[in-house]
């Protein structure tokens, strides 16, 4: 782990770009920018970011391991800026805690989403699947980031809120433009993060907070007129029942913000997820054989190893942020206080050294094992590692399974659809689409003819 020190700083080498220009080639290219300074400095290189300030970027798995094991006495998550959305989920939010605070909310919410637990929730993803395939149409391009999105939003908000009825229909149309408004307002400098308006990308998103928070209010007043709260599973519940680490109970506005947190984060990254997974099994269509069959069978040993290698190659956040608290030595360099440090997540798992023939998409590379720790981080890592990695795993497989069961997707030899950055997550640029056909009803021979070899090794598609 890093440690604090009073050696003189040493930074790792890095590109005398002006930041205003490596700002202009993230917005441009975002984090494929990455990948020539990573080529000509190696796997721990400095920059400088607008807003973000002198960066140091690491994607050596020891780094990335002692950078994720350091104390929060001497690094935190940033609380604001680019990187974090601690202001728009309040502070409540995991993303806003520190120290023992932080432990203490892990220790009530992680549980709910950890090992077989996530289990209890398999029904409810299952049943939003079937709400939603219902109207796919067949033999008709579609973009399946939206129906993705529906998906997961309504599984998560039943799952965490324990919303049904009016308050659940309100929600499905009230929170997935929250996390992009967020996302475009924490972007801008302080200075103008105000309300300006209805216009004001910031305005928008406290008038949709507001909203949110009040249908949270009345959830929270029916889940404790609830005489069977004691046994309810959903995590809103579980907050009403819990105490913080001076014994006393969460207020209510922390548990809107946390909720909010898990809601709109969760929601948006497992759906981009999807909609990559469908992306690269189209251009890949003996795995996705492969894949049906296994799921007609029952198993789900590829089906996992697909999920992480879609996760691998497709991450859907491009580094885990973390601010130095003080200066500290992290491997040769030492880091002055106050300097963004970065976790380069798409770096560091497109390492050849970590991943051979990283470039292509191949699950078997997983077959018999699992990802390398620290090398494949598409949750961050340490005790800021995402709280939901478990439901979200879970869902990404019982939606994969059922979607393969119901349809068979026509393959494509298109080039790869491009990263588009969505406020919360990078989603493929065209939508993730599909063409499908159902394999129930007799409509699936078109699905069969429209096969292409495997080896395509068109710009991409790998």
């Amino acid at each position: 782990m890093a440690t604090a020190t009073t050696e003189p700083v040493r930074l790792p080498p890095g590109a005398r770009i002006p930041k205003a220009v490596l700002g202009i080639a993230f917005m441009v290219k975002n984090a494929e920018m990455l990948f020539p300074l990573a080529r000509r400095y190696g796997n721990a290189f400095t920059m400088r970011m607008p807003l973000l300030g002198q960066c140091v970027v690491v994607s050596d798995p020891t780094l990335v391991k002692d950078l994720f094991a350091t104390s929060t006495d001497l690094i935190e998550r940033p609380a604001s800026g680019p990187g974090s959305l601690s202001e728009a989920f309040g502070p409540g939010s995991t993303f806003s805690l520190a120290g023992d605070k932080l432990v203490a909310r892990r220790k009530v919410v992680f549980p709910q989403f950890h090992g077989k637990r996530v289990q209890r929730y398999e029904h409810i993803v299952e049943e939003e699947v079937m709400r939603e395939i219902a109207t796919w149409p067949e033999g008709r391009e579609f973009e399946t980031l939206e129906p993705m999105t529906s998906i997961t939003l309504g599984a998560i908000l039943r799952a965490i809120l324990g919303a049904e009825g009016p308050a659940l229909d309100e929600l499905r149309d009230l929170v997935p433009p929250m996390p992009k408004l967020a996302g475009l307002a924490l972007a801008m400098p302080s200075a103008v993060r105000r309300d300006l308006g209805p216009w004001s990308p910031w305005g928008r998103y406290l008038r949709y907070r507001r909203r949110f928070d009040a249908i949270v209010d009345s959830l929270i007043a029916d889940a404790r007129a609830d005489p069977a709260l004691e046994e309810r599973g959903d995590v809103l519940a579980l907050l009403l029942r819990a105490h913080d680490q001076d014994g006393e109970p969460i207020p209510d506005p922390h548990i809107a913000d946390e909720l909010l947190s898990l809601v709109a984060s969760g929601h948006e990254t497992t759906a981009s997820q999807l909609s990559w997974a469908v992306e690269r099994l189209r251009r890949h269509p003996r795995l996705l054989s492969r894949l049906t069959e296994e799921a007609d069978a029952g198993g789900s040993e590829l089906r996992q190893a697909t999920i992480w290698e879609v996760q691998r190659t497709r991450p859907v956040l491009d580094a885990a942020v973390r601010r130095t608290k003080t200066r500290i030595r992290l491997g040769d360099w030492v880091i002055p206080e106050d300097t963004v440090v970065l976790a380069g997540i798409r770096l560091a798992q497109a390492s050849e050294d970590s991943f051979p023939d990283a470039n292509s998409f191949n699950p078997d590379r997983f077959g018999g094992t699992v990802p390398k720790p620290f090398a494949w981080i598409p949750f961050g890592g340490g005790v800021y590692r995402c709280l939901g990695a478990g439901f979200a795993n879970m869902e990404m497989d019982v939606v994969l399974r059922m979607l393969l069961r119901e349809f068979r997707f026509a393959p494509t030899d298109a080039p790869g659809e491009r990263l588009k950055y969505r406020g919360v997550a990078f989603a493929p640029a065209r939508g993730g689409r599909a063409v499908v056909y159902r394999r129930t009803g007799g409509a699936s021979g078109d699905a069969d003819a429209a096969s292409v070899p495997d080896g395509s090794r068109r710009r991409g598609n790998r």
